[in-house]
């Protein structure tokens, strides 16, 4: 990595209300995954940090939760994270689902961002699925709530019109030396990242069955000998009922989710995974502030 003067790097904030495609515009930009994606609204919880490279520009995307109307103490933490991702930013990037339209979710985000001194810019995501005359409609009537800088129509899931998306954020990131070294594609840690890829495994296999109040603790994380990677990590429900949904009929759900988690982080790590889950009940976990600091969220009162 060199400091040549012709260097441009920024931080783009990706906001949204929850499942407007965050996390996969996100991994679409890097190239890589490095958010989890599932069909379930509010999937992700945490800032997290994606490191894309175009031409000479780095940029860094910070994939927001989406933000709601919070109502518990996790719902609080998820939303003040969201704002905090985008304090500083040199471009706000707000994302809306351009098959769900512009509901008042949407509203109160866009709401949410006037006044705020930030650069900002309208993107219509699913545009394979969305209705066209409608996702002219929606662009008109945001710009309308508030005139964005620019909109863009993509869909992250299948990469139409992403790679003109990229080089757009490029060219409007300010010159300065790249933060971060070339080969790095995200600022999770690898505890945090197997946390994660667990709990995405829980909400795609049991997205219908389990409540949002579920949580992936990593116990231990260590490295064997032969170069293996051993993690050790509990599955936190509030009730007992659920407990039993994870383990399902004689352990069979949550071997099928160890299964596929531990294909994902061996894909992922590039090393064997020795992964070993257990499932915890316990009523209170949203009360836990060390859980908090695991999952990268600020406590909030």
């Amino acid at each position: 990595m060199t400091d040549s003067p012709t260097q441009h790097c920024g931080v783009i904030a990706v906001v949204g209300a929850p499942n407007a495609g965050k996390s996969t515009l996100v991994n679409a930009l890097v190239g890589q995954k490095v958010a989890i994606v599932s069909p379930k609204a509010q999937t992700t919880r945490a800032r997290l940090m994606g490191i894309a490279i175009e031409r000479d520009a780095q940029l860094i995307l910070v994939d927001t939760p989406g933000i709601f109307t919070p109502e518990r103490r996790l719902d609080r933490a998820m939303v003040a994270a969201a704002w905090e991702g985008a304090e500083g930013a040199d471009l706000i990037a707000l994302v809306v689902d351009g098959k769900g339209g512009t509901g008042p979710k949407v509203q109160q985000v866009v709401e949410s961002l006037k006044g705020r001194p930030e650069r900002k810019i309208l993107i219509l995501n699913k545009v394979d699925i969305a209705d066209k005359p409608r996702l002219l409609g929606h662009a008109a009537r945001l710009n309308e709530m508030l005139p964005f800088d620019e909109t863009y129509f993509v869909s992250a899931q299948t990469g139409d019109g992403v790679p003109e998306l990229k080089a757009a954020l490029a060219g409007a990131m300010p010159e300065s030396a790249w933060h971060f070294p070339e080969d790095q594609v995200s600022d999770a840690t690898e505890r945090m990242i197997a946390a994660e890829v667990t709990r995405e495994q829980l909400y795609l296999q049991l997205h219908a069955e389990l409540p949002y109040a579920s949580a992936v603790e990593t116990e231990k994380y260590s490295e064997r000998p032969d170069g293996s990677v051993e993690i050790h990590q509990q599955i936190l429900v509030a009730r007992e009922t659920q407990r039993a949904i994870v383990l399902g009929k004689g352990g069979t759900r949550i071997k099928e989710i160890g299964a596929r988690a531990r294909a994902e982080l061996s894909r992922i790590m590039g090393v064997p995974v020795h992964l070993y889950l257990h499932v915890k009940v316990n009523p209170k976990w949203e009360e836990d502030r060390s859980l908090y600091r695991e999952i990268g969220l600020d406590w909030v009162e």
